[in-house]
């Protein structure tokens, strides 16, 4: 099939055309983080994907007209040609290229390569879940705090503090953190800070070493920001925070999700068509062996009807009816909320906190 008759075919089951596609190149890791949504670095994770069989599938990818490649894992890092692909997916002329790490395993030697590559749409997503090493360590593991800061640091000598981004997982232990990790982000010139809710899956699944927070948490850290002319200016300049976007957001949504504009691609070769929902039935499998636009043709009318599910979710959540921010979610994330309960037509796990916000705004 060509590049234009998988857009067509795409357009004609109501999807949007893939625009970030995720490659998840390894599933180790040099970590075991008790909340991994993916249960990376375990035994019987996949890992390294070829680099050939990488490749491959950005050179379709930039074929069809994609805009960027998200790198992760597991570990990205532990893939022995991860730098290659880097340097693949640049040469494709892909406008973003984006790489998750846990910055742990940089090196010196990586560190010209990666400003060889160094270009405006170049980030790099560090995981920092906490601003002391007592909070990020308690889910990573001892040292991980400093090794992180190693690599940043690193990344920062080098001249690339603006393409760094840091992730924050929001949980119950670290939330307050947010604004310290801020006034972090800001003390070393790093370009933005983006966080999003712990989601009880994989790993967070299994024990109980972590939680996500408790809606007076959000209130009272919107409270903060109201009140905290630092932290206020901080996030206006860097800051990503979901809470804080539903209460300012006022955009109408008529699905929850952008379906295969930015699909999932996993170490063993199966594609999501969201990086949040894995739900196989909806899944297709095999596609370092098929390719990425057999995949895309053999997925589109999962994904069409998938994407009618979505449509449903604010009319059939009764959660949904009498909230205030309906037409705002539209029902919330279902990746979530099939990650959270094993149900597309469930409530995601952040709707309390949603709408006690959204019931805030007056």
């Amino acid at each position: 099939m060509t590049p234009s008759a998988i857009l067509h075919k795409l357009d004609q089951a109501g999807l949007r055309p893939p625009r970030i596609l995720t490659l998840a190149i390894t599933g180790s890791c040099n970590l075991v983080c008790s909340h991994c949504w993916v249960g990376a670095g375990e035994a019987t994770s996949h890992t390294h994907v070829p680099l050939k069989k990488v490749s491959r599938i950005m050179e379709e990818f930039a074929a069809i007209g994609g805009d960027g490649i998200r790198i992760t894992g597991g570990e990205p890092l532990c893939h022995p040609h991860w730098l290659n692909i880097i340097q693949t997916a640049r040469s494709l002329g892909f406008k973003t290229i984006i790489l998750q790490t846990n910055a742990m395993l940089l090196r010196d030697e990586h560190l010209a390569v990666l400003q060889e590559l160094d270009f405006p749409g170049f980030s790099i997503q560090i995981s920092l879940d906490g601003a002391t090493a007592a909070t990020h360590d308690l889910l990573r593991g001892t040292g991980a705090f400093d090794s992180a800061l190693n690599g940043i640091l690193k990344l920062i000598q080098e001249g690339l503090a603006q393409r760094i981004s840091l992730f924050f997982t929001e949980m119950r232990h670290n939330l307050e953190e947010l604004p310290a990790v801020l006034e972090f982000a800001d003390n070393m010139s790093i370009a933005s800070v983006s966080s999003g809710a712990l989601v009880l899956c994989g790993r967070a699944a299994e024990g109980d070493a972590v939680f996500p927070p408790e809606t007076e948490q959000y209130l009272n850290l919107l409270k903060r920001y109201d009140s905290d002319p630092r932290f206020r200016e901080l996030y206006l300049k860097m800051g990503n925070i979901a809470a804080q976007e539903w209460r300012e957001g006022d955009t109408i949504r008529h699905e929850c999700c952008t379906f295969v504009e930015n699909p999932y691609l996993t170490p063993s070769g199966i594609l999501y068509p969201c990086l949040l929902c894995h739900n196989d039935e909806f899944s297709v499998s095999g596609v370092y062996e098929k390719g990425l636009v057999a995949a895309l043709a053999e997925g589109a009318p999962l994904w069409s009807s998938l994407l009618h599910i979505s449509r449903r979710r604010a009319d059939e959540i009764p959660e949904c009816h009498d909230c205030p921010g309906k037409l705002r979610c539209a029902g919330g994330c279902m990746g979530r909320a099939w990650g959270s309960c094993g149900n597309l037509l469930a409530t995601d796990d952040r709707c309390e906190a949603r709408r006690a916000i959204y019931q805030s705004r007056g």
